[in-house]
């Protein structure tokens, strides 16, 4: 038999899980030039050139940047995109 507090607990690590954002991850990759990837992240998501470029920088020079967040149906479509246009990106959910 459990307390009340131990269900309340149990509860609320479920419904944690479900309320942390996605992020869609952008991968190094060897094709791409660098002016393109900024030019992608400005098209597809409205960023200024100053913030596409230092996520650009992110990926060239760590491996990889988290571009967006949000709903797994919207990562979903915002890794769609990045596919669409010639970039590596997966979609994760942080622990």
């Amino acid at each position: 038999m459990t307390t009340p507090a131990e269900a309340e607990e149990a509860i609320g690590s479920e419904l944690g899980a479900e309320d942390k954002p996605w992020q869609t991850v952008v991968w190094n990759d060897p094709v791409n030039l660098m002016s393109y990837v900024t030019y992608v992240f400005q098209k597809l998501f409205g960023y200024s050139r100053d913030h596409a470029t230092k996520l650009m920088l992110d990926v060239h020079h760590k491996g990889k940047a988290i571009v967006t967040s949000g709903t797994k149906d919207k990562v979903e479509g915002d890794v769609a995109k990045l596919h669409a246009a010639g970039l590596w990106a997966t979609m994760e959910q942080p622990v």
